[in-house]
């Protein structure tokens, strides 16, 4: 019995030594840590506004409540466009 208790403790607690090279990442896409606060915002402001015009486009194609939702998700990213540009504001008087 303590054979037993042992393995599954050694199986649960213990290190795999099988597996000495780490598994490489799967993350497709990154942000560097270099790259400074207000850039990162000024970017982010840039893709909402993109996201915005492409959005709004599709959305005047569209009839019914699909059209309502289109234009939902497009002022939820104006909102979201807001708030970047207000944290950039901010970020520009400190410097």
């Amino acid at each position: 019995m303590q054979e037993a208790d042992d393995r599954a403790l050694d199986h649960y607690l213990k290190p795999d030594d099988s597996e000495s090279d780490p598994k490489p990442s799967i993350q497709l896409f990154t942000v560097s840590d270099s790259v400074d606060t207000e850039a990162l915002l000024a970017n982010l402001s840039e893709t909402l506004a993109s996201a915005n015009a492409m959005l709004s486009a599709l959305a005047f194609g569209l009839d019914g409540s699909r059209r309502y939702v289109a234009l939902g998700v497009a002022q939820m990213i104006e909102l979201g466009a807001l708030l970047a540009n207000k944290a950039l504001d901010r970020v520009e008087l400190r410097t």
